[in-house]
């Protein structure tokens, strides 16, 4: 058995690896050979809760496992993830950290782009410039010969060291600017990764054929896209509706319609629903984490960096 850190996920070939792995789980949602039930917390009190999650796939190497963090407060927090090899019942390895969910969420935005996004799309326009964003900007960079990128978030020091940081990591063009719509204007591929409860562009700010990744909140309370963002895309998809209709407070697309016709990433991919169709189609993902996926990241890291058979 295999214990990975934080510091032992930090390759950045490991972003691949990642997006591989996820495209095999989402196929094998789609033929039902993804086991990928729905979020259970468990209560604290008033201190917090366990969230657990339960995750693996069906087929020649069955694998399964968990992921379980916490929601109380303090100033670390950590994120447990054990896989095992079903066939054997060998416990494969675990992983400790916060790093393997972030590369999770932005391997999944990397699926979304590589079956949503424009196939010659150059440039992304990144709005918030924290972990999500970074591992999203990695995970574009990873489906798409990207060229140039622009940055916005309201700390000036933090979007100009996102941009530093992005650029000497993923070799392409990394511009730090003063506005959300600079970010976003004649973007081929927007990746939201703000905290903003507020929208921060609308449709208006953005280019016929543009693709748009949401990552951060999505909740009739609080969403960081304008709701004619969804009005003017002609396709909507996100990883997991099932768990769209679980949120504590309604999901933003609620009541407005849309929610009926938002297809299930996995559909689009096997070929069951519709993807973009022209290339002035808009394109929205709306991100939500699709369940128990941790632990099929988890295992393909594991085995490539040398999980003791």
């Amino acid at each position: 058995m295999k214990i990975l850190g934080d510091e032992d996920l930090n390759d950045g070939g490991l972003m691949a690896v990642a997006i591989d792995a996820l495209e095999a789980a989402f196929l094998a949602r789609a033929g039902d050979r993804l086991i990928s039930p729905p979020r259970h917390h468990v209560s604290f009190g008033d201190r917090g809760d366990l969230v657990f999650t339960i995750g693996g796939i069906l087929g020649e190497a069955p694998l399964a496992g968990f992921r379980v963090y916490e929601t109380f407060g303090g100033a670390e927090h950590c994120q447990i993830v054990a896989v095992w090899s079903v066939d054997d019942a060998r416990l494969k390895g675990i992983v400790l950290g916060e790093r393997l969910g972030s590369l999770r969420t932005g391997a999944i935005g990397g699926v979304a782009i590589r079956h949503l996004s424009a196939p010659d799309a150059r440039s992304v326009g990144i709005l918030g410039s924290g972990a999500q964003a970074r591992t999203q900007l990695a995970a574009a960079a990873a489906v798409r010969k990207l060229e140039r990128a622009r940055v916005f978030s309201p700390d000036e020091k933090r979007r100009a060291a996102f941009a530093d940081e992005m650029e000497r990591a993923l070799g392409l063009e990394v511009v730090p600017v003063g506005s959300a719509r600079e970010a976003v204007d004649d973007a081929d591929i927007v990746i939201a990764a703000t905290a903003s409860r507020a929208p921060v562009i609308h449709a208006a700010d953005l280019k016929p054929g543009v693709h748009i990744n949401t990552v951060g909140p999505k909740t009739c309370d609080g969403h960081e896209l304008g709701l004619d963002i969804a009005d003017a895309a002609d396709v909507i998809a996100t990883d997991s509706p099932e768990q769209t209709r679980a949120y504590a407070s309604p999901f933003f697309l609620a009541g407005s319609g849309h929610e009926h016709r938002m297809a299930d990433l996995a559909d689009i991919m096997a070929g069951r629903a519709g993807g973009r169709g022209s290339p002035e189609d808009t394109t929205l993902f709306c991100s939500v984490g699709l369940a128990g996926t941790e632990v099929v990241v988890a295992s393909a890291i594991l085995d490539v960096l040398g999980a003791p058979a």
